[in-house]
């Protein structure tokens, strides 16, 4: 009697805790509405002299996520998904600088995440300079802000889980020609890999863990633009006709400094966080838009190995991996830059999968100012997590996002 009386209680607290996540997300959605400026999401200039200025801004995500694992009970959680304040500024006509950091993401080593950290030198006609952390040219998913996704979480092909960098340190160059028809961009800089072997998750060395692999990371990047200049932002709010079509290459070389888990090339960890020797990718993507119709499509193929030719584990067969992502999303403006249904579906395979990992989307934006504040639904059916066969899961996310 004792114990069925215990799980009714467990049972009904469950309920509460998720309505009271709810209705606290609500809440603090609408409070936010009602103290938000209707700026855009370019900052607020606090000082401007000449050509120095100093401009603020920063970005809020506050998410609600139920996540239904099909074998076991839900749980849920209320949580900062993204709290992201920056400062820019203005040093001479051609220099400027931006720091970024994350509030909500510190972990392990990092109390807070360091983002956008770099000085870009505009100096030079259609070409921009930029040295120190910045976004790395590969993924079109990834090149597109965090703030201007559809879904509330990115796909497969924009996971920095899974072979596509964020952000990483060192050299970055940005052209834009033929009036921004065509976008070319290149990145040789420094990244950390995860040894862990049922993902591909790459870092910054500003945000890398004691353990991670040290290397060298080069990416190049071609955006072609035929109709005009396409932003990487998703959904269509200016309801002309649009479209890119991108190809990107990215490769990383283990440096040999910090194998941590490697002895006299054998790996020490049992197959569970082998070290990585080296990997590639290939990217091809594209965007259409009109009249309120968007779709983003990409397929980018990473392998990947180990140090130790032996590993099986995870995402590796003995010491090889190829990762294929594949991901089509897309939305439809029912109110013109308001109200916009959107879904999608993804696939990932690797090597040491038994089966193809899916994900299918759907949902919902209410936009109140465009991406910089919007209330987002999406519902994420996944089958065979981690290309395990019967490993399936639904995720409900519910975000209010705002951003200045």
């Amino acid at each position: 009697m004792y114990l069925k009386t215990k799980k009714k209680e467990n049972e009904l607290n469950k309920k509460i805790t998720s309505r009271s996540g709810l209705v606290l997300l609500a809440v603090v959605a609408a409070l936010i509405m009602l103290t938000s400026p209707t700026t855009s999401s370019a900052g607020i200039t606090i000082y401007k002299e000449g050509d120095k200025y100093v401009k603020v801004g920063g970005r809020i995500h506050l998410q609600y996520n139920n996540y239904e694992p099909e074998a076991m009970s839900a749980t849920d959680d209320l949580f900062l998904r993204r709290f992201r304040p920056y400062i820019e500024m203005g040093l001479f006509s051609d220099f400027s600088a931006k720091f970024e950091w994350d509030m909500a993401k510190g972990s392990g080593d990092n109390e807070l995440s360091v983002q956008g950290a770099y000085v870009k030198y505009s100096g030079i006609e259609d070409l921009s300079v930029i040295i120190g952390n910045y976004v790395f040219p590969f993924s079109r998913e990834v090149y597109t802000s965090s703030n201007n996704q559809q879904l509330v979480e990115r796909t497969f092909v924009g996971d920095h889980n899974f072979g596509v960098p964020d952000m990483v340190l060192g050299l970055h160059l940005k052209g834009s020609f033929m009036d921004k028809k065509l976008e070319l961009m290149a990145s040789y800089a420094s990244a950390a890999v995860d040894p862990l072997s049922k993902k591909l998750d790459i870092e910054s060395p500003v945000n890398s863990d004691s353990d991670f692999n040290e290397g060298w990371i080069y990416g190049v990047r071609v955006d072609y633009h035929p109709l005009g200049n396409l932003k990487m932002s998703q959904g269509d709010f200016d309801r002309e006709l649009k479209a890119t079509v991108s190809l990107a290459l990215e490769g990383w070389e283990n440096d040999g400094d910090n194998n941590t888990n490697t002895l006299l090339g054998s790996d020490t960890s049992i197959g569970l966080k082998p070290d990585v020797e080296s990997f590639s990718g290939f990217e091809v993507s594209g965007a259409f838009r009109y009249k309120g119709a968007s779709i983003d499509v990409e397929q980018n193929i990473i392998s990947a190995s180990t140090i130790d030719n032996t590993v099986t584990s995870g995402i590796f067969e003995l010491g090889e991996t190829t990762i294929t992502n594949f991901a089509i999303e897309g939305g439809y403006m029912i109110l013109p830059s308001r109200l916009e249904i959107v879904g999608g579906f993804e696939t990932q395979d690797a090597d040491n999968y038994s089966e193809t990992w899916k994900r299918t989307s759907y949902g919902a934006n209410y936009y109140f100012h465009k991406h910089n504040a919007k209330l987002q639904l999406t519902i994420r059916n996944s089958e065979n997590i981690d290309g395990i066969g019967g490993n399936d899961a639904r995720d409900t996310y519910l975000q209010f996002v705002v951003s200045i």
